[in-house]
Formats: structure tokens, C-alpha cells, sequence
């Protein structure tokens, strides 16, 4: 089932999510339904708190993105529980454009690490550990975000944050256009 997409100023994207266990209740129905909801969406990540869920959930595709990046060919994964446990500091940061299914018509250069160690757990609740690079470590980074209740905007200079203050209102009046099903803040 196709969810809406929480737009900025719902509340539930400025709460820090919760760890779940194996027994949450409709999980199994959850996860395929995220990973639904991110096709429809043509997105590579969503969070949890984006489909109004205050958990520690993340589906990533990236194997959209096969033709010009093929190490992500069949790249579709659930990270349950996730937090990023260190920043590789000696490799370089990075910064590159990014948008936002809950921020519709809104992209911002955003700066940061190409590494990081992720723990998390996947859809049988095996415990994994490990460092991870490249776009992967973006992407990660901007949906785990999300589940500490902040968003790519809030990596970007006040200035930026200013030139865009009229976009956000915007989107807090519900005016915006965007091809995916979504759920505005209530006026």
C-alpha cells in the first residue's frame, strides 16, 4: 500500500524515533509498504517518521541509480534501528545537492563525510556493524537524520536557510506540487 509522505512541519519529523523489536506490531506490513511508497515516490530513502511512524525504520534503493553507479545494482535494504556510531574523520568530506520527499521542490548543497560506522539491524533482527563509503554513507546519513529528528536543512549555512524561508512557509501552508501522495501539515 502506497502511504502519503509527511511534509515538513508535521511534528513527528522533529521527534527523535524509537528502537523496535522483532514483535512491533505490523512490521512485516510496513516494510514492503515503505519500499512502495519509495518507488511511487521515485526516492532512494525513507524514513520511518516520514510516513508518520516515530520508529527506527529506513528502506534504501539504490539500485535506481545502477545505470550511472553499478555497485548498487539490486541495492534495496531495511535498516532497522540504526545509528551511526563514529565519523571516519581522516577521510574527506563531500558535498553534493540533496532533496527531500517530505520537503517537495527544495534541494540544497549539504556537506558531509564520505565514511561512517553504521549498527543496525536487518529484517530478521541480525545485528550488523560495519563502515560504509561513498553514496551509500550520504544516504544513510540523510535518512538516519530523520531519526534524530533533524533534516537536510538543517546542515545547510543560516544564510541558505534564510534565501529558502519562503519555500518552507510554503510548504507549511500546504502550497506545493509534487507527483506522490502526501500528508501537509493541518492549517
Amino acid at each position: 500500500m502506497i502511504l502519503p509522505i509527511y511534509i515538513y512541519g508535521q511534528p513527528v519529523l522533529r521527534k527523535v524515533s524509537e528502537d523496535i523489536t522483532p514483535d512491533y506490531p505490523g512490521l512485516d506490513k510496513l516494510i514492503p509498504d515503505m519500499f512502495e511508497t519509495l518507488t511511487e515516490s521515485e526516492g532512494v530513502g525513507l524514513a520511518a517518521p516520514q510516513i508518520g511512524k516515530n520508529i527506527r525504520v529506513v528502506v534504501i534503493d539504490l539500485d535506481v541509480l545502477s545505470d550511472d553507479l553499478p555497485e548498487y545494482k539490486d541495492f534495496r535494504k531495511v535498516y532497522i534501528n540504526p545509528h551511526i556510531m563514529e565519523v571516519d574523520e581522516e577521510s574527506p568530506k563531500e558535498t553534493m545537492e540533496e532533496g527531500c520527499l517530505s520537503l517537495p521542490g527544495i534541494h540544497e548543497k549539504v556537506t558531509r563525510p564520505t565514511r561512517i560506522r553504521v549498527k543496525y539491524q536487518d529484517k530478521d533482527f541480525e545485528q550488523h556493524d560495519e563502515w560504509v563509503e561513498g553514496y551509500l554513507a550520504r544516504v544513510m546519513q540523510h535518512e538516519f537524520d530523520h531519526l534524530d529528528a533533524h533534516m537536510f536543512i538543517d546542515h545547510i549555512s543560516p544564510l541558505r536557510k534564510q534565501l529558502i524561508q519562503g519555500k518552507l512557509r510554503s510548504l507549511l501552508q500546504g502550497r506545493y506540487r509534487c507527483g506522490y501522495r502526501t500528508k501537509p501539515v493541518k492549517r
